[in-house]
């Protein structure tokens, strides 16, 4: 349970994180997971919502990567660490939750409600998926949940709203980690062919 501890006590300690946005990047995955819990989403997606940014949290200066456009590749920091402890289903839809944007982004009504500095990371990340990278997009396991997440994602940025605090998610991380078989059975997938 070390890592649940070492999670919150990131959000706790990153109050004053806000890389652009007119939250923080704690208030914006927890507005993200409470969206995802009142449209009825699953643990996993809850929890994937909860978690989908927290590689800004390992990159040394986010803001300083930002102020000189610069893309820290937020999703893969957070994925590769995140990885050892969680589930598939919550992990995987991090990973995506930047090409679910750079998918959705193909419509441009959905480019329109980006924030802007959603808009201005998406040059960053790749721009605009072409065809190719859309059919190999689609073709993922995780990719609707990466959608649906994306989509939380950008309604997650309202200043002054009721909000959680991340010791409401304690119970809701813990039961999303990957218990002991379960990373036994990872580990041997990696080192065996």
């Amino acid at each position: 349970m070390q890592i649940v501890d070492e999670i919150i006590n990131k959000y706790q300690t990153n109050n004053d994180l806000y890389i652009g946005e007119k939250v923080t990047m704690s208030e914006h995955m927890i507005q993200s997971a409470m969206l995802a819990e009142q449209n009825h989403s699953s643990e996993s997606l809850i929890c994937a919502c909860l978690l989908h940014d927290y590689g800004h949290f390992i990159i040394d200066d986010p803001d300083f990567l930002v102020s000189k456009s610069l893309d820290g590749k937020h999703e893969d920091m957070g994925f590769d660490f995140l990885k050892d402890y969680f589930k598939p289903e919550v992990i995987e839809p991090i990973k995506l939750h930047v090409q679910a944007k750079r998918y959705l982004c193909r419509n441009k009504s959905y480019y329109e409600i980006l924030s802007d500095p959603s808009k201005i990371s998406l040059k960053l990340q790749g721009g605009v998926m072409n065809d190719e990278e859309a059919r190999k997009f689609i073709s993922l396991k995780f990719y609707k949940d990466a959608i649906i997440l994306r989509k939380y994602d950008d309604d997650g940025k309202i200043p002054n709203i009721k909000m959680k605090k991340i010791d409401d998610y304690r119970n809701l991380i813990t039961s999303q980690l990957i218990n002991e078989n379960d990373h036994n059975r990872i580990i041997s997938k990696t080192i065996l062919p």
